[in-house]
């Protein structure tokens, strides 16, 4: 406690010479304190409102910057905190949000689950195993409305949606009706089940899964009959890519179904009852409910750095802040049927007649919408997070959308991430085609020259299985390096976006020197550093890459890859990546590109030096990456 006090005053001392107006903020402040160490304002928000006027009325304080300190503790958003050109600092002044030294601020988008008892009657449809093993808690009320929400954790972990089978055992489809909009699977696969209500099956296909919301089910002998819920029911049949595998080189596309009271049969799993408003689980061994700490995420995104093109948010950085609990609802409402990393279709079919502007012999067409985040950042500059972390995420972590430059992300921790860990750039807007390349008439909507450094992403895309750690789509200049990425479903860094190898927004790209590990865990078509369309100047560099994921129902067992240039890929060097053996791909490319000494050839400094640089090797601390 003493030490405690000693640096606490240390820190007080060092911010009044450090000719920067600090304003103070705690979980056991008010936002009518005047925001001083002593009395501390309560909320960022009101902190941040306190800077903007200092700022506006020039205030001399603020020529050194503007220092808002965060003290520990849990910070309830009821919503996100925006952050407004007003809120910019420059690069002698800047605005900074930072953790008190020693202390783990969370800004928390998540709802208490309270009261909890244990179940002593018998539950309709509950398994006979769990009878009798169940709490039981009132869904928590948001607005006098009952909060939806498809997460929960228990002290700090994710429990696990009822679902079945419980393993990586996946039962497979036996027909795919596309006329009727119909899949058919064996009768086992549903056991009892008979009742829909809220039940969903989330579908293997290639390199991503669908969630379908199931409208009918029918069994009749040995096979079960499934329709779908629209709209997505209508995307998911008529789209060519990816597809469900019907007789495959694996066997056909492995399913499995969740979010029914009857799949409720093994402690650590959850179902949200609708019609009694009511949270039943199991707890997991040495899990008290009376006093643990349970959390159903009730915000979408947690941050809003939101400018414009001729007005934007800069010099703001963001230190050693903890970002969590946040909700994701559309696969609830419409369903979820990506085309690729995560990123969903609003629509999408086959044409019966081949051809686009941009190319002659595309048989397909698709417009997509862009996953949440955690924290979205767009028409910005000279922003930076450093030692921050995101977890228990529903969606994506933290999302440059648009309109940014010059920001950096630095030291940072992904983890428990339901999505991609990290989105940079434009894909496609949802009113253009996905194909088609991307060439603003204002060149200042590109994302350019974005620094991704010294960051561990670990354990994202654990729910949607065709997300990747790090996604960056038509971005410039980006630099991606020294990053440890374990844990992926999928892809670990996946660079581009469009399939084209026209000319676009794309160049002089950075991959460089990162640890990527253990990913592919149930998704194949992927590899370790992943590319599409033409990007030139790109130079993919001095990267380790191993251990590839080994899940039974991958539909192709032989299609992964360390390294892999799509569809498009033009103009980009692969140069000196270490990795065990010399598998690799590249796929209807375009010219210019140069592979050069890349495999288990490469000297063994590159591979030793490839990941987090040693004064950040202490981001691995109490995590696994095996």
């Amino acid at each position: 406690m003493v030490h405690r006090l000693l640096l606490f005053t240390l820190i007080l001392l060092a911010t009044k010479h450090a000719g920067a107006a600090d304003i103070w903020v705690a979980t056991t402040g008010s936002d009518r304190n005047a925001g001083t160490a002593e009395k501390p304002l309560a909320t960022v928000a009101a902190a941040l409102r306190q800077a903007r006027d200092l700022r506006r009325l020039h205030d001399p304080a603020v020529q050194g910057g503007v220092h808002i300190w965060v003290r520990g503790g849990e910070y309830r958003l009821v919503e996100p905190l925006f952050l407004r050109p007003e809120d910019s600092g420059t690069a002698t002044s800047p605005t900074i949000i930072e953790a008190t030294p020693g202390e783990q601020p969370v800004f928390s988008g998540g709802a208490p689950v309270l009261g909890w008892r244990k179940e002593t009657g018998k539950r309709p449809g509950l398994p006979a195993a769990a009878q009798g093993q169940v709490w039981v808690a009132p869904v928590p009320l948001l607005g006098g409305r009952a909060l939806a929400f498809r997460q929960l954790w228990v002290n700090g972990r994710k429990a696990v949606r009822a679902r079945s089978p419980n393993h990586d055992n996946l039962p497979r489809l036996t027909a795919w009706d596309v006329d009727q909009q119909q899949a058919s699977v064996p009768a086992a696969a549903v056991g009892a089940l008979r009742q829909v209500n809220q039940l969903e099956m989330v579908l293997h296909q290639m390199w991503a899964v669908a969630v379908l919301r199931v409208k009918t089910l029918a069994v009749q002998g040995n096979q079960a009959r499934f329709t779908f819920q629209q709209p997505e029911s209508r995307v998911q049949f008529e789209h060519p890519w990816p597809r469900p595998i019907l007789n495959g080189k694996n066997g056909s596309s492995a399913f499995y179904l969740t979010n029914a009271i009857e799949l409720l049969d093994q402690p650590g799993e959850w179902f949200y009852d609708v019609s009694r408003g009511q949270i039943i689980y199991w707890p997991r061994p040495g899990e008290a409910m009376g006093i643990a700490k349970v959390v159903a995420p009730a915000l979408e995104t947690l941050v809003q750095v939101s400018g414009s093109l001729d007005q934007p948010v800069a010099h703001v950085q963001f230190r050693g802040l903890s970002f969590a609990y946040t909700t994701w609802l559309r696969p609830s409402e419409k369903g979820h049927v990506p085309i690729q990393a995560g990123l969903f279709m609003l629509d999408g079919y086959s044409l019966k007649n081949p051809g686009t502007p941009d190319k002659k012999d595309l048989e397909n067409q698709a417009w997509i919408g862009r996953p949440p985040a955690a924290v979205v950042v767009a028409g910005a500059s000279h922003t930076r997070f450093e030692r921050c972390r995101f977890l228990h995420l529903a969606s994506a972590g933290l999302d440059f959308e648009s309109g940014t430059h010059d920001d950096a992300v630095v030291g940072c921790t992904f983890r428990d991430i339901a999505g991609n860990g990290i989105q940079v750039g434009r894909f496609s807007d949802p009113g253009t085609e996905t194909h088609l390349p991307y060439q603003p008439t204002d060149e200042r909507e590109i994302c350019t020259n974005e620094q991704l450094e010294n960051n561990l992403l670990t354990d994202c895309g654990n729910e949607d299985w065709g997300c990747v750690g790090i996604a960056a789509g038509y971005v410039r200049g980006i630099t991606i390096r020294h990053n440890e990425v374990a844990q992926m479903p999928y892809t670990g860094i996946s660079l581009g976006w469009g399939w084209t190898k026209t000319a676009n927004v794309m160049r002089d790209n950075r991959v460089q020197a990162n640890y990527i590990h253990h990913y592919a865990q149930h998704t194949y078509d992927v590899a370790g550093v992943y590319t599409l369309s033409a990007q030139l100047g790109t130079v993919i560099s001095e990267n380790r890459i191993e251990d590839i994921g080994r899940a039974a129902y991958v539909h192709d067992p032989e299609h992964w890859f360390y390294l892999y240039l799509d569809e498009g890929s033009s103009h980009i060097t692969v140069q000196d990546n270490w990795c065990p053996t010399e598998k690799f791909l590249a796929n209807a490319n375009g010219p210019g590109n140069v592979w050069k000494n890349n495999g288990p050839m490469v000297s063994d400094a590159i591979k030793q030096a490839a990941g987090l640089e040693p004064a950040y090797r202490d981001l691995r601390n109490g995590l696994a990456t095996k």
